[in-house]
């Protein structure tokens, strides 16, 4: 088996998903204190079937920001160079989440290898909840030979 390396990177290459995220309470909670959003839907059962749904759903950030992790765990934070999604279905508590990447796209510009890469958050045995493009600086992959 290959370790994966951003340098070495190819249209069609996969980043090595995160392991799966289970939403709990806890962690809306905890996500919702540290993100300043605290609408009832996220953390109130009441207020969330008020609203219509089955019970609580995830903040849509908390699924975005978990794409940053997959994305961040291959390139430095600096290295991402431009991120946006989609949210495309809700993401019930006690659901788990799967994060992935796909590189799309390699350019060069001035020297600058970038990445452009497809990326997916699904419910495990269930829908993609949110998709996106991302686009990366990477590595000189001259310098790993």
């Amino acid at each position: 088996m290959s370790v994966f390396s951003p340098a070495s990177a190819e249209v069609g290459t996969e980043l090595p998903e995160l392991p799966g995220v289970r939403v709990t309470r806890t962690l809306l909670a905890l996500f919702a204190g540290a993100s300043g959003d605290h609408n009832p839907i996220h953390i109130d059962s009441d207020a969330a079937r008020a609203a219509g749904l089955d019970d609580v759903i995830a903040h849509g950030m908390l699924s975005m920001a978990l794409l940053g992790r997959l994305l961040t765990t291959w390139v430095p934070v600096q290295d991402l160079l431009s991120f946006k999604v989609r949210f495309s279905a809700p993401t019930p508590v006690h659901a788990v989440l799967r994060c992935t990447a796909r590189v799309t796209a390699i350019d060069e510009d001035e020297g600058v290898r970038r990445a452009r890469l497809s990326v997916t958050v699904r419910i495990e045995d269930g829908p993609v909840t949110v998709r996106g493009e991302a686009c990366v600086r990477l590595p000189d992959h001259r310098a790993e030979r």
